[in-house]
Order: C-alpha cells, then structure tokens, then sequence
C-alpha cells in the first residue's frame, strides 16, 4: 500500500509540473498561436523531453540580471539626436512621402531618425572589406570599436587583430566584442591575450561559462549576431560579413561564403556607436556615453539612412515587421537575398501578396546551406510562393551569405538579419535602412550578379520532389516555431 501511494504521489506530482508547464507554454507572451500549439503539443506526446527541452529553448530569456543591465544602460545613453550640431541643415533627411512609413516604423524600434548627410560605397569583395577595414583601423585619431559575430583566427580574422595591435600601440583606445559562441576560437586563443596585452580592450558578449549551468541564466542559443565597426565616431561598416576569410575554413565544403559589406561615413555612424556603446557597457563596467555626445563633424549633403537594431531586450516583433512593411511597400520590383529562410505567417503570406499585386518579386537562397534544418524548412515553402507568382532562385556559386532587400531600386535595407526566427526572436541584429538611387542600384547590380550564378527554382522540380522529400520539409517547417 505505500508503495503504491508513494507512486501515486510521484504520479500526481508529475501531472501537476507537467500541466504547469503547458499551462506556461500557453499564457507566455509575444507568442504565435502556431508556436503555442507546437510546444504544447511536443510536452503532452513527450512529457519529459519536453519539458526538458522547453527548458533549455522553450523561452527568449537572456536572464533577469543582462535584461536588468541592459535597461540600465539605454536609459543612461544619450540618444545619437543630442549630441551638438546635429540638427544642421545638410543632416535633415530627405525621404520621398511613400517611403516615409517605412522610417517611421523604424524609428518606432530604437527611437533613430533617419538622418541625411551620409556618403557610403559598397565594398567588391569579402578580402577588399578587410584590407579597407584595417586601413580605417591604422587611420584611426581617436578610437575604433568592433564588434563580431564570428572572428576567426584566419588570415583576414588576424589582419584585424595585427591592426588593432598597432593602433592601440599608438595610444589610440580599440575596443573590440565578439560573441561568446561564434568566436569561442579566437576568445580561446593566444591572439585574443596578445590584443589584451598590447593595449586593446577586449569583452566577450554573452559568455557561456559552464555549459551545464547555462541555461539558468538564460538560453545559450541566443547570440549577439551583429556586425558592427564605428571610427572615430564618423566612419561605420554594416552588412553580412563576419570577421573572416571567405573560405570560411571552418565549414569549408559550403565555401566561400558570399557576403555584402557597405562602407558609411557621416551621421549614421553615432547610431552605430549607439548600439556597439550600448552592447559594450551590458558587459564591460566602463561608461562610455561620452563618445555619444561629442559633436558632430560637418557633413556635406548624402544620403538618408537610419541604423535599425533589433535583439530580445528590444521590441517584440520589431524585426519582421520591418521585412513586411518593406515588402508591403513596393510597387515596381522586390529582390530578396537571404541564407536562412523560416518566416512567420504574416511575412510568407506578403512574400504572396507582393507577386499577387504584380511586383516583380524575387528571392535568392543559396543552392548548398550550411544548416540542414534551415535548409528544408525554407524548401516547404517554395510551393506556395512559386504559386502566388514569386521567383524564386538558389545560388550557386558558394554560400550565399547576404542579407539585402531593395524596394524599386530605391530604397535598401542591408545588415546581419537574415529571414528567419532566430533573427526575429533570439539574435540581436543591426541594418542599415536608406534611401538613395545610386546605391541602391549598385547593390541591386550585386543582387543581379548574384542572379546570374544562380539556378531557377520551377513548379514542376518542385511538383516532382519525392513523397518522402516532401514529408520531410514540411515536418521540420511544421517544428519551426520549437526549433
């Protein structure tokens, strides 16, 4: 008899944690009814896998000590807006009406303006961004701030380092962060110490520390996906390339990886800073709010552009939204690339609605994606968009690695976000949104050069794909929202 009700206790204990944590699934906020339901599902038809599993993934917490730092840092920053001499005449933006919503949903995410006055060139090649970043790094006057994703201790990932090196060597103040996960290799390494010891101050954002204890402070999934370089408060890198050769040695059979880096000068660089100060200060005990508001450097008349970073502690949602609103707002032409490709409800069904209404509407995916997940989930999506009328491409000539949207070769948003949950929930990533017909249409001559190694994806390839092919991308898009 007490055998048996010590296993009804243990039973009854069981029920009551196992419907807690559906009952948790179900009221947690900022949540897709299709997440809701997926979640739900998985605890009730594996109990405790799924109960283990929610716990390690289940949530976007980074913690209640980084939310709490975090918080404390925005709100003691000075917005890029007040720093002297910034409302001059040649930094007023000059935005066509039908594009002044997308800003405005922009502004809504971390308060930027867009903001006029910039110069900017988008750089050839992976190997040119680097020789033109180190170049910037041995000008610097005043200080240099980087901040990567990944940094690898290659040949262009150690070009960087010997130029930090040098330049902090000319009392020059170098700060450089890199992502506890994406650069574990070069944080573990002995020219992440001889940085240190020649005067560069380094952080790592979001450590991992003890994998096993990890997860009580936060998910360990959830990385600072941004790519971010600021010089001397006038000069400022944004786009998809990490800090790295192209041949990407460490998943070489997807090399090279084929990114897109612009070069920006003027204005838009304090709201880069803004967001590398804000990153650097949630780790690193030093205030660094000063360089935010010294004055404003002259500027001739440019382009309009805005910074957009978007992560967990920022607003929900902010990031699709921005996809969609972009997407709603072209009338003439839509030309995505993008490697990683799991979008929300709302996003697939204006990817349809943009070819439905007669935008030209193109896609590019690489043909080879170094995540298989990602790979056949963006696959279950083909039929339907092919259907509604978008052409979709994958490309062909090593690992499409760009993130690039432009809207009727005039309006570009460029930056580490791609198109997938990950982006939208659990990384935090920067763009840069501007409005400019020059270079939008030279990155839409990129996007075409693209275009042309890339193969056509057909209705009837897709039609022809096996029952068991099938079945198999759409149970990994159906796990998505859990993934």
């Amino acid at each position: 008899m007490t055998e048996y009700l010590l296993h009804a206790l243990w039973v009854g204990l069981f029920f009551l944690v196992h419907a807690g944590f559906v009952a948790r699934a179900i009221l947690r906020p900022h949540r897709e009814p299709a997440s809701r339901v997926a979640w739900v599902v998985v605890m009730i038809v594996l109990p405790i896998v799924g109960i283990l599993t929610y716990l390690v993934v289940g949530e976007t917490s980074i913690g209640r000590r980084r939310v709490g730092r975090m918080r404390e840092v925005l709100a003691q920053l000075p917005a890029p807006e007040q720093a002297p001499g910034w409302k001059v005449a040649n930094t007023q933006p000059e935005i066509p009406e039908r594009f002044r919503p997308l800003f405005r949903v922009g502004h809504s995410v971390n308060g930027f303006e867009p903001v006029g006055g910039n110069q900017a060139r988008l750089l050839p090649d992976s190997n040119v961004t680097i020789e033109a970043l180190a170049a910037d790094i041995d000008a610097a006057k005043d200080h240099v701030h980087l901040s990567f994703y990944i940094w690898l201790p290659d040949n262009n990932g150690l070009k960087v380092v010997e130029a930090l090196k040098r330049t902090a060597g000319r009392k020059i103040a170098c700060r450089a962060l890199a992502d506890g996960l994406g650069s574990r290799r070069l944080v573990r390494s002995e020219h992440w110490q001889a940085m240190r010891k020649a005067g560069v101050h380094v952080a790592t954002a979001l450590p991992i520390g003890n994998p096993l204890l990890r997860p009580l402070r936060g998910r360990i999934d959830l990385r600072n996906h941004r790519k971010i370089v600021v010089i001397d408060n006038t000069i400022t890198y944004c786009g998809s390339q990490n800090c790295a050769d192209p041949e990407f040695r460490i998943k070489a059979k997807y090399a090279p990886w084929v990114d897109a880096m612009m070069r920006f000068t003027g204005p838009i660089a304090r709201q880069n800073q803004h967001l590398f100060v804000s990153d650097w200060m949630a780790q690193v005990d030093e205030d660094l709010s000063d360089i935010l508001r010294q004055p404003l450097a002259p500027c001739e008349p440019g382009l309009t552009a805005q910074v957009i970073g978007t992560g967990p502690t920022v607003r929900y949602s902010a990031m699709p939204e921005l996809f969609e609103t972009l997407m709603y707002a072209a009338h003439r032409e839509l030309m995505i690339t993008t490697p990683y490709f799991v979008p929300d409800e709302a996003m697939h069904a204006a990817l349809c609605a943009s070819a439905r209404r007669g935008v030209l509407t193109t896609i590019i995916f690489p043909a080879r994606n170094d995540s298989w997940i990602v790979a056949a989930a963006s696959r279950s999506y083909y039929r339907e968009l092919l259907d509604a009328g978008v052409k979709i491409f994958e490309y062909e000539g090593g690992l499409l690695h760009t993130k690039s949207l432009t809207v009727d070769q005039e309006v570009t948003l460029i930056g580490s976000a791609n198109m997938d949950r990950r982006s939208f929930e659990l990384n935090y990533e920067n763009n840069i949104l501007f409005h400019d017909l020059a270079l939008t249409g030279e990155m839409r001559h990129r996007q075409a050069a693209y275009l042309a190694r890339s193969r056509p994806v057909t209705s009837d390839m897709v039609a022809n794909w096996s029952v068991g092919r099938r079945f198999w991308n759409n149970t990994i898009a159906m796990l998505g929202p859990v993934l």
